[in-house]
């Protein structure tokens, strides 16, 4: 049963093959039994899970048909879920019980999905390759000596290791795609506004969108299907109507134009992925698809852009955490001072620190022209290449990732060589717009992914072209040794 993908599972309970009963029970022992070795999960919920599993098939039973009724998903623990553990992978929230359901969370869980757990991550999704959770760093389930991509690694290394079939994620800079491409996932992050953030505790507020981590595109396809909507809580929220995502699988790509960014192949990829790359392109080209090379000359920027705007807007979000309403508070403070700074200090890990201060100096008098209005200013002159490209073709292509995962802790010393790994990631967040890796091969036996990008709320586009490559490779369907 491990070895289902969400479609699948869906078939399966339609079918009354199996229940969602005995799917879970399945699923929560093969848990309980392999996850010790990935650390890729921080809270289970198995009560939780028998209790929305009976239900599910009750529903079914009563005549209701749908494919996430019964589906086992798990959710990155920054997603608020009542009554149980939401801790953002950090010390500060350890002791935090949400009282209320996230927007994404209500969805799925009204559409039937069964909630097994919540997934570790990168404190506050604050990295790229989860090793900054409070709760210890997730291993990569192709090398256990090896990162699983950051900041949803406890999603990706789950999904990959067959504890379940997809997951939610989210995505800041990448923290969508990157673990996907570490892991051999498909990943995908949506327009901007796509995904109500209610109740999904932000880094970056005008950065962050939640997404699905599953195998297949087809499985993207159903997930976000109970994801997407607009949601009146969430001002960010775009009323825009939703499409069947899996009704325009099937299309033809002939005829498709794709754009491959020059300034992608420089010297900074690793030349195995370019070639990797290369054969994808060749793939969709005996697809039908028209290849055509395009310019992005503003995307050198990006990366000193992104790492001033994101950790403004975190300094920001992160000052509700002062020890006095929710969460961590040191012990016997001396004064209110004293528990601000040793609630503060004791509660959130070093990379969260640092970029609370890289954001509070971004924004404090004096500098605030000089580092953030200016590189809100780059923000837009990337967006407007976007604009521009997409007046030529349909589909960006690129690597997800410049080099193949890491070996863990090899990237700890220098925070700055971590950050360039989301090269070609950050600056589909910056834009707003929908981005989709899939795999491609591998190096070294880790997984490689290619990244797709599209124009506002064409996610469906970026499903099509993954799904249509994945009837004609077979990369998405290899499985770790060992799982």
């Amino acid at each position: 049963m491990h070895q289902m993908t969400l479609a699948e599972i869906a078939r399966g309970l339609a079918d009354k093959k199996f229940s969602s009963e005995e799917l879970t029970k399945v699923l929560l022992a093969r848990i309980t039994q392999l996850d010790p070795q990935l650390n890729s999960f921080i809270s289970l919920t198995e009560e939780l899970a028998l209790e929305q599993a009976k239900a599910a098939d009750t529903r079914r039973a009563n005549g209701e048909s749908g494919a996430l009724l019964g589906a086992p998903i798990a959710h990155k623990d920054l997603f608020c879920t009542q009554g149980i553990r939401t801790s953002c992978g950090s010390k500060m929230l350890d002791n935090f019980k949400a009282p209320y359901d996230a927007t994404v969370v209500a969805k799925l869980a009204a559409a039937g999905a069964v909630t097994l757990g919540k997934t570790n991550m990168d404190e506050f999704a604050m990295g790229s390759a989860n090793e900054s959770s409070w709760y210890g760093a997730v291993k990569n389930p192709w090398n256990l000596e090896h990162v699983p991509g950051g900041s949803s690694g406890g999603s990706a290394a789950a999904v990959a290791a067959r504890l379940l079939p997809a997951a939610t994620a989210t995505d800041t800079g990448g923290s969508i795609r990157q673990p996907a491409a570490f892991t051999n996932l498909t990943g995908l992050k949506p327009t901007y506004g796509r995904v109500s953030r209610w109740g999904m505790i932000a880094y970056a507020s005008s950065l962050d969108q939640g997404g699905p981590l599953a195998r297949t595109a087809e499985d993207c396809a159903i997930l976000l299907q109970g994801m997407a909507g607009f949601d009146q809580n969430d001002s960010t929220s775009i009323d825009e109507p939703v499409p069947d995502y899996s009704a325009s699988l099937g299309d033809s790509l002939q005829g498709l134009r794709i754009g491959v960014p020059k300034e992608y192949f420089s010297a900074g990829l690793d030349p195995r992925i370019a070639e990797l790359i290369q054969n994808s392109i060749q793939q969709l080209q005996k697809l039908g698809a028209v290849i055509k090379e395009i310019s992005l000359p503003n995307m050198q920027h990006a990366i000193p852009a992104y790492y001033v705007i994101a950790p403004a807007e975190a300094s920001s979000n992160l000052s509700r955490f002062d020890g006095v309403r929710f969460g961590h508070r040191c012990e016997n403070p001396e004064n209110l001072i004293d528990l601000y700074k040793r609630s503060r200090g004791e509660g959130f890990g070093p990379e969260v620190q640092r970029r609370i201060m890289v954001g509070a100096y971004a924004l404090s008098a004096g500098y605030y022209d000089a580092y953030y209005l200016k590189a809100q200013k780059i923000r837009r002159l990337v967006k407007n290449d976007f604009m521009a490209a997409f007046n030529e073709v349909d589909i960006i292509l690129g690597p997800t990732t410049p080099n193949p995962a890491w070996k863990l802790g090899a990237k700890n010393s220098d925070p700055v060589a971590a950050y360039l790994e989301d090269v070609y990631t950050i600056t589909a967040n910056l834009a707003g717009l929908p981005g989709l890796s899939m795999p491609a091969g591998f190096v070294d036996g880790l997984p490689v992914g290619v990244q797709l990008l599209a124009p506002y709320f064409q996610e469906g586009r970026l499903l099509n072209v993954a799904h249509q490559y994945q009837l004609n490779t077979d990369w998405h369907t290899r499985t770790p040794t060992g799982f």
